[in-house]
């Protein structure tokens, strides 16, 4: 089974609350390779080039805190709220 597959399976109480936030988003344009856009399992970050920054796609966020190691000093990240984020028990 593919990982895009297995992913699929993965179910979410998403919060409307973003539990994910760039904390400086003009960063992301002195940024070059973008680590956060290649290293996040669920590719929650993406470049949009037309509008020259990044987009947060948290409610697919699998918390696994990966985004943290590849961009340290820009990503705020905690876990989602009580009751809410990513369901392992179907994934």
């Amino acid at each position: 089974m593919k990982l895009d597959d297995k992913l699929y399976l993965v179910r979410y109480n998403t919060d409307k609350k973003n539990h994910i936030k760039l904390l400086d988003p003009d960063a992301c344009l002195q940024c070059e390779d973008k680590p956060c856009t290649r290293i996040c399992p669920a590719h929650v970050y993406h470049w949009d080039e037309e509008e020259k920054r990044i987009s947060v796609g948290y409610e697919g966020c699998l918390e696994c805190g990966t985004c943290r190691v590849g961009c340290p000093d820009n990503i705020a990240w905690d876990y989602p709220r009580g009751g809410f984020g990513v369901s392992w028990k179907n994934g």
